[in-house]
Parts: structure tokens; sequence; C-alpha cells
């Protein structure tokens, strides 16, 4: 098992929105509680750092971690708060969640560290056993320039990249309820 000393943790929150009318994701209230804050509950016992990557409302996002902000213009996606989490961690690994999934849990969690642990392996990401869900990813910060190269050539899909190096499919098939992600309003009626 990697220990948390080893792991720093980002959340990604840094998104337009648009299919929410502009609001902040990870702001929205569900049961009377913030969507980041679920993430939070999980993730905050598994890491030695916690990070949110956004781009607005920052004081509110202060209240659940230390946030980061990318200096790449127009909302460039999940690719830049990675880079930007790489750039500030002196960890070797960093664990990558979304801050629209309030149903994470710690078995998700759990898996990716252990599937990093003892593999030569570069990212480790979630799987339902039809498709990988990119932003459930553990990816060692050694890929900082390698991401930075993929970013200056244009890329930005984030599965795309993670395609692209040495990683491992992490078998959560009997997890689907952790990728529920509210992208608009009518998902918040599928919790």
């Amino acid at each position: 098992m990697i220990d948390k000393n080893k792991i720093t943790a980002v959340i990604l929150s840094g998104g337009r929105s648009s299919r929410m009318q502009g609001e902040d994701k990870g702001l929205i209230l569900l049961n009377d509680k913030p969507l980041i804050s679920y993430v939070v509950d999980v993730v905050d016992s598994k890491v030695d750092r916690l990070l949110i990557s956004a781009n607005r409302n920052i004081e509110n996002y202060q209240l659940y971690g230390e946030v980061i902000v990318d200096e790449l213009t127009d909302f460039q996606g999940p690719l830049a708060g990675i880079f930007k989490a790489m750039s500030v961690v002196s960890t070797p690994y960093l664990l990558v969640l979304p801050c629209d999934s309030p149903l994470v849990n710690e078995v998700v969690i759990d898996r990716l560290i252990q599937s990093m642990a003892g593999k030569d392996m570069d990212i480790c990401v979630a799987d339902d056993g039809s498709n990988i869900h990119p932003t459930f990813a553990l990816i060692k910060t050694s890929l900082k320039d390698n991401l930075l190269v993929f970013l200056d050539s244009g890329g930005r899909k984030l599965g795309l990249w993670i395609e692209q190096n040495n990683f491992q499919k992490v078998d959560c098939s009997d997890q689907p309820q952790v990728f529920i992600n509210l992208n608009n309003p009518q998902d918040f009626d599928k919790i």
C-alpha cells in the first residue's frame, strides 16, 4: 500500500458549469451540503495534502482545502488543473477526483491506490466495465513534463492523455453509483 504521505489529492472544480446555467457545480447544494464537501469528506483522510482546482469562488472553496488556480486561459479543462497541481506538489502521486460526484467512496479510492502499489504504472484510472472515468485517477507526478508537452500540442482530453501513457484500468464495475456526476439539474433526480 502506498503511504498517504506520498499522495496529494486534487479535486477538479474549475469547469464552466454551462449545463448548470453557470452555477459553480462544486458549491451547488445536495441535502444542504455543497457537492465538493462530499468528496472532501471521503478523501481527506487518504492523502497528505488536499488541493482544489478552481477558477472562481476561491474564498468559498478555501473552506474545503487549499485552492489552486491554473494559469492557462480560457477554461482549458481538467488537464490545466492537473498540471497546476503537479506543479505545486512534492508528493510522487496525485489523486484526481471530480467535484460533482458526491457518491464517491473509499472503495474506489483504495482500489486506485492499491493498484498503483508495487506496479510499474504511471496512471491508474477507474473503469466501470464499459468506460474509463479519467477524473478518477491516481497519477505519478513525474508525468508533469509529459503533460505539458500534450497541452502545448493543443491536447485537451484527459482520457486521451491517459491512454497515451503507461496506464492501468482499475475495475470498479461493482461501484457504478460512484460515477454518477451531476452535470445538469435533472441529474439531481438520480440521487
